[in-house]
């Protein structure tokens, strides 16, 4: 899960804030303590944690006092993808393409077969895209060519195979921004970077190893990005200058001489 605070109003941040600073030192808080803490009415404090995507009052307590969050189970892949689908935030979409666009160079990091899904998004995204994109799993190379100009995405199903910590830590003493894309909530990855896509509230079988679950929502949410950006090149593309000084926008054509 992902709160992004510009989109909350100045009660709303205001709630979150008191909250967050509550729950830090209070093991438990219960939603009339939450609602005169904040001087509102619980149905009002229901309201916020439902705009932020939790299930109810108690996931969002869970996730600021970073604790574990328990997750529905589910008995198939495909019953689970359909429900990230039905669930789908676009906005993550949305914020992590805007963090691209505030940088000229992407390194797309991960290890085993989050790695793999890493080169095939290279591949996609230098395509559709004019930034520099680069697909890694060492260290070292982070380390060489991270800067102020690049941002650094981590993929990540659990983030439980091995530690980001030294990578992140490196890459920031670069000037590098750093973000993971993880699809399963995991406390251990707070602190490690600037911000903390969790993109899913359906986690796989426990049973399975983290190089032994798919990446299907990686698949899922990555397009999505780029489907992103194909609408924002096709947008641009709607306004065209003609030879002879037409101008085409949103279907109709304008004479850019008209006024002389």
């Amino acid at each position: 899960m992902n709160i992004d605070e510009n989109h909350l109003n100045p009660l709303e941040l205001q709630i979150h804030q008191k909250l967050s600073e509550f729950a830090a030192s209070n093991d438990v808080v219960r939603i009339g303590q939450a609602a005169e803490l904040c001087g509102c009415s619980v149905s009002k404090i229901s309201k916020f944690v439902q705009k932020l995507g939790f299930d109810g009052y108690k996931q969002y307590m869970q996730f600021l006092q970073g604790r574990e969050m328990p997750q529905e189970r589910h008995s198939s892949e495909l019953s689970r993808v359909r429900q990230y689908i039905d669930s789908f935030d676009d906005s993550m979409v949305s914020e992590l393409l805007e963090l691209m666009e505030n940088h000229t160079n992407i390194i797309l990091f991960g290890y085993g077969p989050s790695f793999l899904c890493a080169q095939y998004f290279e591949y996609r995204l230098r395509i559709f895209s004019n930034k520099i994109i680069v697909a890694l799993s060492d260290e070292i190379s982070v380390a060489s060519i991270a800067d102020e100009n690049t941002l650094l995405i981590i993929m990540t199903v659990t983030g439980a195979f091995q530690s980001f910590q030294n990578v992140c830590a490196e890459s920031k003493k670069k000037g590098c921004d750093v973000v993971i894309v993880a699809e399963e909530y995991n406390t251990n990855l707070f602190g490690q970077c600037d911000r903390i896509f969790w993109l899913s509230r359906f986690p796989q079988p426990a049973n399975l190893l983290p190089y032994e679950k798919t990446r299907t929502v990686f698949f899922l949410f990555f397009e999505e990005l780029i489907q992103l950006i194909l609408r924002q090149r096709a947008a641009i593309d709607d306004t065209i200058v003609s030879p002879s000084g037409m101008r085409k926008n949103n279907g109709t054509l304008k004479n850019k001489r008209a006024k002389k």
